[in-house]
């Protein structure tokens, strides 16, 4: 499988490097079209190999102008190729009438596409919108991604999949799901989170020889996680140098929170881990892991000798609303422990501002790792909001809360004050209650054995995925259990 690259760009960034190919570098932007349109050719055919018809639908813009050529070569191979314009080719301009051209010199032929008009191919090429479409999609447009979203044929997608937000990943009314992506130059940003991962599928991408250099004039702080070595323990290494993890939750009913997140703490090479619950827990946790150190508190002032033992905590898992809950929370926060700050711990600091102005003095000692609604609570949005703009929201958590913010769900978002990485590991699978409460023990445990919070976000989140992604390989995404996770996330840190 193709290695994507690490740095992602958003629509801004795509035009200012192709502007820098065509007037710093020389190279035309019809050699670049050619260029493309020849990488989703390519693609295709290597794909369908036996496929002997394709189907082209073209809008209006130079993604259409991709759409031609790859029209125009597949004639050339021999294919029977049906193109179905969205609009008049007279409208065509520049770049994209000359590609017209071309297809038309090879006596390719053009059909105005109709309302509930067949379509019978072996292949799908979607080229109706670029990365520049940012409004609902409407009227011919809408009706013909739901033509090739109904079509049994596999479908191919020049750049992005038509009505789908690059910036974003979000869905602009309707969208088609390919079953691959060729995508240009630079890696769209939204290709890699929020509702992309259903409509992308294979995400293939084609640099169309584009000088490096280039790609060093135009910044991006947005990135995909890449997972990294972990360093090889010393032999005579004390259980005290990999750190103490303190999990605090687990209110009546809620137990099993607090057990995945400390089992996944241990899990990833934490030396020591306690626990802090209601004492009628805490001989249940014992016999059922004995490796814990489970502790019932009452309230904030039993908790004191255990955060002072402590280097890293962990506390929302299982953890409920209630006093004693709001109590524990402040009195973490007061402590100025490295934290991380999950579940209704998270929905305890949207409720509190004394607990959200206490966690801004203490910037970059903190991790907080909502869901999409736990994001809407902190951020104060309607989860409809949350989902527009994953990228935005979790930078703005991240001002708003300080330290490091992490946007869960396809394509989780891990945000610091100067960047944003990206990791794509995980699968549907994982949509099964206590994975959260996992997460949370795995960044822990990386925490205390001395990553920074950056790097234990993100590998963290990384490996989370990964452990996910081998248990659903073993024996499938349904059925999928938090619990399952433990033993690959062992192989993990020991790769």
């Amino acid at each position: 499988m193709q290695t994507l690259p690490p740095t992602l760009y958003n629509t801004a960034q795509i035009q200012e490097l192709e502007q820098r190919l065509i007037h710093q570098r020389g190279i035309s932007g019809f050699a670049l079209m050619t260029k493309a349109g020849a990488a989703v050719f390519a693609q295709l055919h290597k794909k369908w190999r036996h496929a002997r018809t394709v189907a082209v639908f073209c809008g209006a813009g130079n993604n259409a102008g991709d759409g031609y050529i790859a029209a125009a070569l597949a004639l050339s191979a021999g294919l029977s190729v049906d193109v179905y314009a969205l609009v008049s080719p007279d409208v065509l301009k520049g770049d994209a009438l000359t590609a017209y051209q071309h297809y038309r010199a090879a006596h390719g032929s053009v059909s105005t596409f109709s309302l509930g008009q067949p379509i019978n191919a072996d292949v799908i090429v979607d080229a109706l919108f670029g990365t520049g479409l940012d409004r609902p999609v409407t009227g011919q447009y809408l009706a013909a991604i739901q033509a090739i979203n109904d079509s049994a044929s596999p479908v191919i997608s020049v750049d992005l999949p038509s009505g789908l937000n690059a910036n974003t990943g979000t869905v602009l009314s309707a969208a088609v799901k390919a079953d691959c992506t060729v995508t240009f130059i630079g890696l769209k940003r939204g290709l890699l989170t929020g509702e992309a991962a259903e409509y992308c599928g294979d995400i293939i991408y084609a640099s169309l020889d584009v000088p490096e250099e280039v790609f060093q004039d135009v910044q991006s702080t947005v990135y995909r996680v890449l997972p990294k070595t972990f360093p090889r323990r010393e032999r005579c290494i004390h259980k005290s140098k990999n750190g103490h993890v303190l999990v605090i939750g687990g209110d009546r009913g809620y137990i099993g929170a607090v057990m995945l997140a400390s089992e996944a703490a241990l899990r990833v090479g934490a030396g020591l881990v306690s626990v802090a619950t209601r004492k009628e827990h805490t001989g249940f946790i014992s016999v059922h892991r004995p490796e814990l150190m489970c502790h019932g508190v009452d309230n904030a002032e039993q908790l004191t000798s255990l955060l002072e033992k402590a280097n890293v905590v962990v506390i929302g898992p299982g953890l409920g609303q209630s006093h004693w809950a709001k109590e524990l929370l402040l009195a973490v926060i007061h402590s100025r422990k490295v934290s991380v700050i999950d579940a209704d711990a998270l929905n305890i600091l949207a409720k509190i501002p004394a607990a959200h102005n206490n966690l801004l003095l203490t910037p970059y000692r903190s991790i907080l790792t909502p869901h999409v609604g736990e994001a809407a609570r902190l951020m104060n949005l309607p989860i409809a909001k949350i989902k527009e703009d994953r990228f935005t929201v979790v930078a703005n958590v991240q001002k708003k809360y300080g330290g490091i913010a992490i946007l869960k769900g396809a394509g989780t978002l891990i945000a610091t004050a100067d960047d944003i990485g990206v990791s794509t590991s995980g699968n549907p699978g994982m949509a099964s209650g206590g994975m959260g409460d996992a997460l949370c023990g795995v960044i822990a445990g990386l925490l205390a054995q001395g990553f920074s919070l950056k790097d234990a976000a993100q590998q963290g989140v990384y490996i989370h995925g990964k452990a996910a992604d081998m248990a659903a390989m073993q024996d499938g995404e349904r059925g999928l259990l938090a619990s399952d996770l433990m033993p690959h996330l062992r192989r993990l840190v020991n790769h």
